[in-house]
């Protein structure tokens, strides 16, 4: 399925829609087979020990797949996470963490993503694992 939004439209959506979170995440790269998002991680996202937190890497695989579908589809309100099984693997390095997302099935109905997350640098020893479905509402109105 070829893509209905680009990085600069995806940006545009995630600023105007997500005005909380927009600021954490960066688009690095959208194809026709993934969505790369980056999360630079502050202060805010670490927990004691100075490693990034378990919220913190579920968000950036909840947004990758939400904007991986979102590519896809165009701005569809209301698509919502209905599944997420997360897999953290070994501590992330410090700095930048990158999620690669990948869409496995679009229906008509619900969305199935797959990505794994990594310390930037590393992309060879993944941090987490993330499947993710989504329910994608029925009229598919845009935004």
């Amino acid at each position: 399925m070829s893509l209905k939004m680009d990085i600069p439209a995806l940006q545009a959506f995630l600023k105007r829609d997500f005005t909380q979170v927009a600021d954490d995440f960066d688009f690095v790269e959208v194809t026709e087979d993934q969505v790369v998002m980056a999360l630079s991680a502050s202060d805010k996202h670490l927990r004691p020990g100075g490693t990034i937190s378990g919220p913190s890497m579920f968000a950036l695989a909840d947004v990758c797949a939400y904007f991986c579908i979102l590519s896809r589809l165009g701005p569809v309100a209301l698509a919502v996470t209905t599944n997420c099984s997360i897999d953290f693997m070994r501590k992330p390095l410090p700095g930048r963490l990158l999620c690669r997302m990948e869409l496995l099935k679009l229906g008509r109905a619900l969305a199935v993503t797959e990505g794994r997350i990594y310390s930037e640098g590393a992309a060879d020893k993944p941090v987490a694992r993330a499947s993710l479905t989504y329910s994608i509402p029925p009229a598919k109105s845009a935004v």
